[in-house]
């Protein structure tokens, strides 16, 4: 994928989110601003509660895509032969939007009534969904290779011999000046990653001691929850 395409990329998911949210607040703004104990006549009832038309859709479709989101990352990761469909780094990208759209979604589901047993699932999700914001912001301080692989230090220093290689080359200063100076900012954002790589990674572990329980519980209680529903009958449509 070319820079080009990978910026369309990113702004089709954005402007899908941003979109998505944004219907979501027109269509039920009048009804979650209303007092939960006069919900009920409310024209919009009917359609937004959690197990009416939209409510309980947005839930189905929400569970899905988190669902998704997070069995088609983790396959990516433990499967090799996926490893030849697309970088590592589109599918967190893709892994991150979905898994910011299914939990918007079950907000919306949920019509801001939480309680219960579903009101731990929902705090773990956004337990989850912050843990991924920071976790994100770790996975960016660590060095990858173009395929998304983490780098080890030695890599990396190597990369900063041959960078310095690079600038020693340059012998006519005034023509050379742009690629030299980008040269010397890649050397320095080098070195400042090889000061915290050691750091970054221990970090990175400990994020998922927190990210992945906060998930599985999340998934668990989801699964309890669609068991129950379908239990007694909330079939939605079907």
């Amino acid at each position: 994928m070319t820079r080009t395409a990978h910026t369309i990329y990113i702004g089709i998911l954005t402007v899908i989110a941003v979109c998505t949210f944004a219907a979501l607040v027109i269509i039920g703004t009048s009804y979650y601003k209303v007092a939960l104990t006069e919900r009920m006549y409310h024209p919009d009832h009917d359609s937004l509660k959690p197990s009416g038309t939209i409510g309980h859709g947005i839930g189905i479709l929400g569970s899905l895509l988190m669902i998704t989101g997070i069995a088609s990352y983790m396959a990516r990761k433990r499967f090799r032969f996926l490893s030849r469909i697309g970088k590592l780094k589109y599918w967190l990208e893709f892994h991150i939007f979905l898994c910011t759209i299914g939990p918007l979604l079950i907000l919306f589901h949920t019509a801001f009534k939480f309680g219960g047993i579903v009101a731990v699932s929902f705090w773990c999700m956004v337990a989850v969904f912050l843990s991924g914001i920071v976790g994100r912001f770790i996975y960016l301080q660590i060095p990858r290779s173009i395929e998304g692989r983490e780098l080890s230090l030695t890599e990396i220093r190597e990369m900063k011999r041959n960078i310095a290689g690079e600038i020693s080359k340059r012998e006519n200063i005034t023509e050379e000046y742009k690629n030299i100076v980008r040269l010397v900012k890649q050397d320095r954002s080098l070195s400042r990653k090889i000061s915290r790589l050691d750091t970054m990674q221990r970090l990175f572990r400990y994020w998922h001691v927190v990210h992945l329980p906060f998930a599985l519980i999340m998934l668990i209680i989801m699964a309890i929850h669609i068991f129950i529903t379908v239990l007694f009958g909330y079939r939605w449509i079907f």
